[in-house]
């Protein structure tokens, strides 16, 4: 059984939930969009930083802390950007930090987005 995280993030019109939690795993994906669904600009840390504090609000929804996060997979469209992102994740987390992989990749969903994440969380048995 599934049950969809009620967030106050921007409802978006495609078939989604922001995040699912099933079978004791919380499971997201989060972009760079602000509170009217629009990408952020100012570049890669402008938008790591969305992205993440999008990431963590779900977290908190979810009545999560970010120390229940077990994996994170990274997407950004240039390798530059990279180091970028990592400096604004690092704010986010602390030791032991999650699993994580990072892939540089030709596009994302909207074509001014420059990153994107998928993550999973440990949710307690209630």
């Amino acid at each position: 059984m599934k049950q969809a995280v009620k967030t106050d993030l921007f409802a978006s019109k495609a078939p989604l939930e922001w995040a699912i939690i099933a079978n004791g795993t919380l499971s997201t994906a989060q972009i760079p969009i602000d509170a009217e669904g629009k990408v952020v600009e100012g570049g890669i840390e402008a938008q790591a930083r969305q992205t993440m504090e999008n990431f963590k609000h779900t977290i908190e929804a979810a009545g999560l802390t970010m120390d229940a996060v077990t994996q994170v997979l990274i997407y950004v469209t240039d390798r530059d950007q990279l180091p970028v992102f990592n400096k604004v994740y690092a704010e986010y987390f602390q030791p032991p930090y999650p699993n994580r992989a990072a892939m540089i990749v030709a596009g994302l969903a909207r074509e001014e987005m420059l990153c994107e994440i998928v993550a999973y969380a440990a949710v307690e048995e209630q």
